[in-house]
């Protein structure tokens, strides 16, 4: 069983951004979600991980690896898809897949050949190896993507923002993809999609503004929200009325008339019902409140 622990780390940008600020997180085998709108500075910490970018400070461990003393090392043991996962236009699956195994060492070519079928197989794209992957569906290039990173037996997996994009079925396929990698090694699955972590992950935290905001299961989120979440379908016309009068944590559309979910201590009335919480109300309660914490300093 592997763990990653992050100490203390911190990163701020020359244009004066502060991307991580004291991030310190423990991380163990299986699936683990990372949420947070755009900006949070999930990328920031995926490519500081990944030995992509340098910290200001902190220290990062895969199990007794020294993350930032031995990039080399950790390079040899990291599967990683980035956001943009950007392939040669002219060349087949096949041929990627073998020239990402060259890269990460694999030189005995019978041993190549045997993993990249097999990779190929658990993707679900023998049939398709011999096709130039620009013409692939983006749910293709994702199982490309995701095979590459399962090269080399890696002990840690980081997906950035893997279902943008994806069509609904392509997603289902990937999300079992994933399921299936993470049983037996670290996957981190950074994303602004809150069902892909309520589908997926056993653990999760959440970011913003370059802070952790909540680490734990998210059932723990949802039991600390019990009793406290509360909703109304209102007119259009009244949102702005409702959003100074009560702590509106969400609103969207249902059905063209905006759907508000309070959080109150005890039954606000006025035709309020109450909810069981969703991953979803834990999210939005956790960005308000330290969007409000940052607004007041």
């Amino acid at each position: 069983m592997s763990s990653l622990k992050i100490s203390n780390l911190s990163k701020i940008y020359p244009n004066g951004v502060k991307a991580l600020d004291n991030i310190s997180l423990e991380i163990p085998n299986g699936m683990f979600g990372l949420l947070g709108p755009n900006g949070a500075g999930k990328s920031s910490l995926m490519r500081t991980i990944s030995s992509l970018q340098e910290a200001d400070s902190g220290s990062i461990f895969l199990d007794d690896l020294d993350v930032f003393k031995n990039p080399t090392a950790l390079r040899k043991v990291l599967g990683y898809l980035p956001q943009e996962f950007g392939v040669y236009p002219h060349i087949t699956a096949l041929q990627l897949l073998d020239h990402v195994a060259i890269l990460k060492g694999i030189s005995n070519k019978k041993e190549r050949k045997n993993l990249i079928e097999y990779l190929l197989e658990k993707v679900n794209l023998t049939e398709q190896k011999n096709k130039k992957v620009k013409s692939f569906s983006g749910g293709m290039k994702q199982r490309v993507g995701i095979a590459q990173a399962l090269i080399g037996n890696p002990k840690l997996i980081i997906v950035d923002e893997p279902t943008a994009g994806l069509d609904p079925g392509e997603r289902n396929r990937f999300h079992n993809l994933l399921a299936s990698v993470g049983e037996e090694v670290i996957v981190i699955l950074s994303t602004h999609i809150v069902d892909d972590v309520k589908e997926l992950c056993s653990n999760m935290a959440i970011m913003n503004s370059g802070q952790l905001v909540y680490q734990g299961t998210p059932q723990k989120g949802i039991d600390e929200l019990q009793g406290k979440v509360w909703r109304k379908i209102i007119s259009r016309n009244e949102v702005e009325a409702y959003q100074s009068k009560y702590y509106v944590i969400s609103d969207k559309l249902i059905a063209g008339k905006p759907l508000i979910h309070i959080l109150d201590e005890s039954n606000p009335e006025n035709g309020f019902e109450a909810i069981t919480p969703s991953i979803e109300d834990v999210f939005f309660s956790k960005i308000k409140q330290t969007n409000e914490t940052a607004s007041s300093l």
